[in-house]
């Protein structure tokens, strides 16, 4: 098993595609890029931390490759909005891929090039080593799946994941 550890909004939104990926083992919903040691929900929501809302996905790298991670990744958020993400505003919410080695680093530079060619503005998505993740509470894991009628869910998350499961439908899980 790998992981990749990839923002792009509100965690929610993020893990809610992930956990629908062929070959991916868990999506689960954190902090990291910050400065405090173990931080809360309401101390990143604050925007005094430094850190973002991630998510880190273990998959099996037979079934899907650090690329393809990468391609849904372009596809289910605006990497061309500094720090929002729709409705979403604040450095929680920014665009970043947290690598954990040179050879991810190299392919998210080149996901990043290739990924430029289907935007008009320039990718502001941020690139940086991965620092300790510190998984969220667990009223936030799996959330769309335990509140599909939520309001956030039905306007926001709902249209991700089927824009999703439409754009890589051989990537869903049976």
């Amino acid at each position: 098993m790998e992981k990749a550890l990839l923002g792009g909004g509100c965690f929610w939104c993020i893990e809610a595609v992930y956990t629908r990926v062929l070959g991916v083992q868990s999506a689960l919903s954190g902090y990291t890029g910050g400065a405090r040691k173990n931080p809360s929900y309401e101390q990143v929501c604050s925007g005094a931390t430094g850190h973002a809302e991630v998510v880190e996905i273990t998959y099996d790298p037979s079934i899907i490759s650090y690329e393809e991670i990468l391609d849904i990744f372009w596809v289910i958020h605006n990497p061309t909005t500094l720090n929002v993400q729709g409705a979403d505003r604040g450095t929680q919410y920014r665009s970043v891929i947290y690598y954990y080695d040179e050879v991810q680093k190299e392919k998210a530079l080149q996901s990043i090039s290739e990924a430029q060619k289907g935007w008009d503005a320039p990718i502001v998505t941020e690139l940086s080593p991965a620092p300790e993740f510190y998984e969220a509470e667990a009223y936030h894991q799996d959330y769309y799946t335990e509140h599909p009628t939520q309001g956030y869910c039905y306007a926001v998350i709902a249209p991700k994941v089927e824009k999703f499961m439409k754009t890589f439908r051989d990537k869903v899980k049976g």
